[in-house]
């Protein structure tokens, strides 16, 4: 099948952003200048309906009737907001037999009669604006620690958020910016609903010369597009989509975005944890299984540096003066792989180095190890084991350092968030589960302290780190739908002490 190009529907050559240019620009501390659309707010004719936020205000017609307000955000090109198509007024219809759950009880929908249907409805119209999105994140490289790449591709996240209606912030870090974000909800009262997802990927700065965003087969692939890209464009679409319905979320919903997740969130942990308090539950934007079914647990993880230290001497004539680094730094991996070998334990070697030359004994030599833990106990265990490694040869000095750890989220048997997601997925028409998953990220930390966490509600896909990596362009539309429902449906009681 000839590849079809992706591209941004606008007049004009695209930017290379994904954006159209405009006049203003988006600050640090989440204010904007003032745009310069084709049509605002102030240009409709008086007595006449304003254009809705999430279309594109270049190609409105003066007379068409429509709904919700424009904003000057939403009128930046480029965005979900801005992309999508130029839609009828929508109205809610009420009509249909009410939804149950597996007890018989009326299921989430029900104080919403007609809601899913319009939201599958306003789904499949906005999958192609999503798509392009998707593709324009995927080819603004930002590999984890690259600040300058992590924050041109917030200052566009900011963007496309705030034309949905969110109120931005950007919280300086070490290695990029995170965001912080916040949609006002009907019912402020309630307790706020958290996600969390993250901008930064495994790819390298340079990967899209030779590995391209490509559309073929029903894919969407590049570096990035399903971790996590193409779950952040979806969230987008999900706020445009509830604002083109003119809806708003059922309560305050919080986004944190971090720039440092495939490094163990060494600094992002924080906004994390910050955001956690209060937080009614927590939904991960990162991708499902390849099957479709959310994530319900995650193993641990830990990143360890081990440092070896030794002597350096000329290899032929000094040898017997020189402690080879390398050498015990083999001797110390073949150790490791021996503790890491216990039940519940898994272990990656994932980067080597050391030595200068052939021809000198190698006077340092360091590996960074990624290790997986099923259960909190064994994490303990295997990290008490790497903080007693001593040195096998005389001279060497060992040295293990722990760079970022997140704790075992482990299954619970009782899952009334899973059994509410299943509900709204059954309205809308979807069959969806959930099972553990084998990788770690953000949701660990408020999944092992037992508040309801769910994960997986990105882009359905596979091949995540990987050069096959893509996502399923049919399944847009649903996970769109899936997640504007999350954000408008009422939580049922999730925990004795939750509000909502």
């Amino acid at each position: 099948m000839t590849t079809e190009p992706v591209r941004t529907p606008v007049d004009g050559p695209a930017p290379t952003s994904g954006r159209a240019p405009t006049s203003g620009t988006a600050s640090a501390s989440g204010t904007a200048s003032s745009p310069s659309p084709a049509v605002t707010a102030s240009s409709v004719p008086a007595g006449a309906a304003t254009a809705p936020t999430f279309t594109a205000a270049t190609v409105v017609p003066p007379s068409l009737p429509v709904t919700v307000p424009v904003t000057a955000a939403a009128a930046s090109a480029g965005t979900v907001a801005a992309t999508a198509p130029v839609t009828s007024p929508v109205t809610v219809p009420t009509a249909g037999p009410a939804v149950t759950d597996s007890d018989g009880q009326p299921g989430p929908t029900a104080a919403l009669p007609g809601l899913p249907q319009a939201l599958s409805s306003r789904a499949r119209t906005l999958a192609g604006a999503v798509r392009r999105r998707c593709a324009d994140l995927a080819r603004i490289e930002s590999p984890s620690g690259d600040a300058p790449r992590l924050n041109a591709l917030a200052e566009e996240l900011a963007a496309g958020f705030r034309a949905t209606g969110a109120t931005v912030h950007r919280e300086p870090g070490p290695a990029g910016d995170h965001l912080v974000l916040q949609w006002d909800g009907q019912d402020e009262s309630l307790p706020h609903l958290l996600l969390v997802g993250h901008h930064d990927t495994v790819w390298p700065a340079g990967i899209l010369n030779d590995w391209p965003v490509t559309e073929q087969d029903g894919t969407l692939s590049g570096p990035g597009v399903v971790d996590m890209k193409g779950g952040l464009a979806a969230l987008e679409g999900a706020f445009a989509l509830l604002a083109d319905l003119g809806q708003c979320p059922h309560r305050t919903v919080r986004l944190v975005v971090v720039s440092d997740e495939e490094v163990g969130s060494p600094d992002g942990r924080r906004l994390v944890e910050r955001q956690l308090r209060g937080a009614a539950a927590v939904l991960g934007l990162e991708p499902p299984h390849p099957d479709g079914r959310l994530k319900t647990a995650r193993r641990g993880s830990t990143r360890v540096r081990l440092t070896v230290t030794g002597r350096e001497a000329h290899a032929g004539n000094d040898a017997a003066q020189g402690v080879s680094a390398v050498d015990e730094l083999v001797d110390q991996l073949v150790a490791v792989r021996g503790i890491a070998g216990q039940p519940g334990t898994e272990l990656n070697a994932g980067r080597i180095s050391g030595g200068t030359r052939a021809n000198v004994i190698a006077g340092r030599a360091e590996a960074e190890l990624g290790l997986r833990f099923a259960t909190a106990e064994a994490q303990r265990r295997t990290l008490d084991h790497l903080a007693r490694l001593t040195a096998l040869r005389p001279g060497a000095k060992v040295r293990t350092e722990v760079l970022s750890s997140r704790p075992a989220w482990p299954e619970r048997s009782a899952n009334p968030l899973l059994r509410h997601v299943r509900s709204l997925a059954a309205a809308l028409g979807q069959q969806l589960d959930g099972a553990p998953a084998g990788g770690a990220g953000d949701t660990n930390l408020p999944g092992s302290r037992g508040l309801p966490t769910l994960d997986g509600f990105g882009a359905v896909g596979a091949g995540a780190h990987a050069r096959h990596e893509h996502i399923r362009i049919d399944q847009l539309a649903p996970r769109i739908a899936l997640l504007a429902a999350l954000l408008a449906v009422p939580l049922p009681r999730l925990r004795d002490r939750s509000e909502g």
